[in-house]
């Protein structure tokens, strides 16, 4: 079970600065609604992952089949899905920055020989020493949405990220995609900021994390 994530990116001398996570989900969250129109509270209790069925195993999806990513071979496919719906290109070292350094924390979604949903995402450790995990990428197939691929693809990558000892799980998503706004509210992440104008198409995006040990050594843990 892999994972991914982007932030200030450096490979071969490129800098891949203030890497930006593209979530191709419209429809495929489920459609219980978030406090506030879609958005979880800022005061709300920060989530430690339980939500995520940590360390059992998952159930399947009907008909799809899951695999980590297994080598450039499978690369194309990952591009296809992402820049079919997505706004802001990527240069393919971008993909190569993660899938290389990465790869257990890529995932793909199989119906039959068609590759339908995927996810990317990386684990290092930030300014303040803590393993950080970041969903990079996470697209789904327009005509395979609404059947739980992309929360299963997140499911996935975060329980490696846990068994890899992360910390907090962080990504962005734009304010106007409700449906990955809903998908990650019912995973546990909750809104950490917003971030004005963040990509290119001009829009605002939420950054959401999802801590995985309590952040600063709270003294009160969150119950549920």
């Amino acid at each position: 079970t892999p994972i991914l994530h982007v932030d200030s990116v450096r490979d071969g001398g490129l800098n891949f600065n203030r890497h930006r996570t593209r979530t191709a989900l419209a429809m495929d969250a489920p459609k219980t609604p978030d406090r506030g129109g879609g958005v979880q509270d800022e005061k709300e209790k920060k989530s430690t992952g339980s939500e995520l069925s940590v360390g059992r195993k998952l159930d399947g999806i009907e008909g799809i089949n899951f695999t980590q990513y297994k080598g450039e071979h499978q690369l194309h496919y990952i591009q296809s899905l992402i820049e079919k719906d997505l706004s802001e290109p990527y240069s393919i070292y971008t993909y190569r920055y993660f899938l290389n350094n990465w790869p257990d924390l890529c995932f793909l979604a199989w119906s039959e020989k068609k590759c339908v949903g995927t996810i990317v995402c990386k684990l290092e450790k930030d300014k303040k020493n803590r393993n950080r995990g970041y969903i990079a990428m996470l697209a789904v197939d327009k005509t395979f949405r609404k059947r739980g691929i992309g929360s299963h693809l997140v499911k996935l990558a975060v329980n490696v990220m846990i068994e890899k000892k992360a910390d907090v799980v962080v990504l962005e998503t734009e304010i106007t995609n409700k449906g990955a706004l809903s998908l990650y509210a019912n995973l546990g992440f909750v809104r950490d900021k917003r971030l004005h104008k963040y990509y290119m198409n001009g829009v605002d995006a939420f950054r959401k994390k999802l801590w995985l040990t309590p952040p600063a050594q709270q003294s009160i843990m969150p119950t549920y």
